[in-house]
């Protein structure tokens, strides 16, 4: 178990107003999150503000709900009139709905986030600043099964123990009245849930909570020395390579499996601390008893999927994957039934966590950086269970208790504080060429629409940069860029395994990769023919067959969008090896869109032309030799293409990039074998 050291710097305090000081502390509280999980947590101060009419006001500012610790600001904290909320703890009972209407009409200012699930509990504790964390060492005593015993055992009566009480109201209460009798306690560990701290500074608060955690961790380390505390090892993990071998073929089973009602993407853990739990004699059996706490159960659900297996037989795990992904549906389907209230709606019944000893973890989400969460918190959850096992025996919510949480109207509030779900969320696209041009211009505006995207080229330096463009606007782990060159069929297979490891499979290819060449018949050597059908053909071929593996391993669909040319559809003087090999794209696109269509994926041609802007083709002597062949200079290029479209007008990558979007969302979802023409109107072209 990781141990936990205190980071307050009193030369970065100094100066600090409470508001600062209660930011700081919040940062520093979730900068480890061995104290504090991810959106998990809260902090409070008690300060006199001013009001609009310049009264003085005791005011309680409290997180917001829905933010993180690690990253809070100032306007992430609500202000709220403390002699207007104080009174409630009169109250007998309170509804979730009463409370929160009650404490909207008790902000200091309008337009102020909506105040933590926790609000009443920092309120009703007398001191200035107050601390809610989730640490493991102290979950750890939460969730053992002598849990009480043990916090009384480790710190007297400086610390009450409360049983597990939903948050909210009635433990709001509890834990106030209770400090409020009792001016001598220090601190309340609360079961299967947390840790509150108190102080009368900002930094005496922080210090009361890192203290209280280090005396967990020392009592659970005494413990824990020696032994084996999840039993022996039963299956080792695999080695690297035949890890991200297996990993790579069972992947996309497995995320086909868990999309059946919406897509997901994976994320891959092979991290020491879970591949040495997984492949524990008695890691299945405590994995299986549940969630530790609140803040693990809304990101990986009451119960992870474990899939035993003995590290040997790739095939027979391969046979497994889909059924018991199916049993794990059923089973969340009758803990559903079991437990609803009302008509509350399912959620998504698919796994969070997946578990295999000898592979490691997979953690699923609604884009990766939600997977990644989950997987982090499983991270938690894995020191929590240790911790407990060391006291003596890992105690989790029962299912009433944790279906109280995941229904609980309050924590589906949080759910609407994100932002919607763009057109392609959950998707992963794998662009060729994607470092200029067309493939950069579509990179963009996939991840726009909230694609994950894989970016492929031989410029890996250009590819790496769209990537850190599109991470830097839409969000950690949107893209990756992978150096490919497609005519190397091993750097194409390496390609889409690398896709397959960081996102879990693919959804959208787009063949963009191209070169170009216009010369007489007579002057086109052998190696310029074959180096166009290389990239143009060999180089689509490829790269079209890893996308089918992949999508027969998913079994949810795809869709393949070759870049192909008005020069597939129209002859283009002095350009038979350009002009034929596009027309083999096309034609290639149509026969797998055939082939495609038992498997529900869809091929579809866009046929751009005379896009200039960004594209490196035209840097490579094509703008020349295009212009020699119509007799017009090469500065008069871009105009003569202008005037020979019936619309009059010039192509861009950004356009192109608008009908891929077309053919790799649902809005084509009925449409396969199609080209669709971006050429301004060339009538030569016109599709027949």
């Amino acid at each position: 178990m990781k141990r936990v050291i205190s980071l307050w710097q009193d030369e970065q305090a100094e100066g600090l107003s409470e508001l600062d000081l209660l930011v700081y502390r919040s940062r520093l509280l979730g900068a480890d999150r061995a104290v504090c999980n991810i959106y998990g947590g809260n902090t409070s101060a008690k300060t006199i503000e001013t009001d609009f009419r310049g009264r003085p006001v005791r005011t309680l500012w409290v997180k917001g709900s829905g933010s993180d610790l690690a990253t809070i600001e100032r306007k992430h904290f609500a202000a709220l009139r403390l002699d207007e909320v104080e009174p409630l703890i009169e109250r007998e009972v309170l509804s979730d709905e009463e409370m929160v209407d009650y404490l909207m009409h008790c902000y200091l200012h309008p337009n102020m986030p909506r105040p933590s699930i926790e609000t009443l509990l920092h309120a009703f504790i007398p001191a200035p600043h107050v601390d809610h964390t989730h640490p493991d060492a102290i979950i750890s005593l939460a969730t053992s099964e002598d849990g009480e015993q043990h916090v009384r055992r480790l710190f007297g009566e400086r610390v009450l123990w409360v049983p597990y009480i939903q948050p909210g109201f009635q433990l709001g209460k509890r834990v106030g009245t209770a400090v409020r009798a009792n001016p001598k306690l220090q601190a309340v560990v609360l079961g299967k849930h947390g840790l509150v701290t108190w102080g009368e500074t900002a930094k005496a608060c922080y210090e009361n909570t890192i203290h209280t955690i280090q005396q967990a961790e020392e009592y659970i380390a005494e413990r824990a020395s020696g032994r084996q505390v999840f039993g022996m090892v039963k299956t080792p993990a695999l080695d690297t390579t035949r890890r991200r071998q297996v990993w790579s073929e069972i992947l996309p089973l497995l995320r086909g499996a868990v999309c059946a009602r919406r897509r997901q993407v994976l994320c891959l853990d092979e991290s020491e601390a879970v591949l040495d739990f997984v492949g524990r004699e008695q890691a299945k059996e405590v994995a299986m008893r549940g969630a530790a706490c609140p803040d693990h159960l809304v990101h990986t659900k009451l119960y992870p999927l474990f899939i035993e297996w003995d590290g040997a037989d790739v095939n027979a795990l391969k046979a497994r994957l889909r059924e018991e992904i199916s049993h794990y549906q059923q089973r969340y389907q009758a803990y559903f039934e079991a437990h609803r209230k009302g008509n509350e709606p399912m959620m998504d019944p698919a796994p969070r966590i997946i578990l295999i000893p000898g592979l490691g973890l997979v953690a699923t989400g609604r884009d990766a950086f939600l997977a990644s969460v989950a997987r982090d918190l499983y991270h938690r959850a894995i020191a929590v269970m240790y911790g407990a096992t060391a006291l003596d025996r890992f105690v989790a919510l029962t299912p009433a208790e944790a279906f109280g949480v995941e229904y609980w109207p309050l924590e589906l509030y949080k759910l609407t504080l994100r932002p919607p779900e763009r057109e392609l969320a959950g998707r992963v696209a794998v662009i060729t060429g994607g470092a200029s041009g067309i493939g950069r211009a579509t990179a963009r505006r996939l991840a726009q629409e909230g694609a994950h995207v894989v970016i492929l080229d031989i410029d890996a330096a250009g590819a790496q940069t769209v990537a850190e463009e599109i991470i830097t606007q839409q969000g950690e782990q949107r893209a990756l860029a992978v150096p490919c060159d497609v005519r190397n069929e091993e750097q194409v297979i390496e390609a889409f395994r690398q896709a397959v490891l960081a996102y879990g499979g693919v959804d959208i290819v787009v063949n963009n990769a191209g070169i170009a060449l216009a010369t007489p018949i007579t002057e086109t050597t052998l190696t310029d023919w074959n180096r166009l059908y290389e990239v143009l053909v060999h180089g689509y071929f490829l790269v079209a067959r890893e996308a089918f593996r992949v999508w027969q391993a998913q079994g949810i669909g795809g869709s393949l969008i070759m870049i192909t040319s008005k020069n597939a559809l129209a002859a283009g003087k002095d350009a038979a090896a350009y002009s034929s090999a596009k027309a083999a794209e096309a034609h290639l696109a149509r026969c797998l869109a055939e082939e495609g269509g038992a498997i529900g994926v869809r091929v579809n041609c866009v046929a751009p032309d005379a896009v200039l802007q960004g594209s490196r083709i035209w840097e490579a002597g094509w703008r020349e030799e295009r212009a020699r062949a119509y007799g017009i200079p090469p500065d008069g290029l871009e105009e003569y293409y202008r005037q020979r479209t019936t619309l009059k007008v010039n192509i861009y990558p950004e356009d192109v990039a608008e009908a891929v979007l077309f053919f790799a969302s649902d809005r084509s979802a009925k449409t396969t074998g199609a080209t669709l023409t971006v050429d301004g109107g060339v009538p030569a072209a016109y599709v027949r």
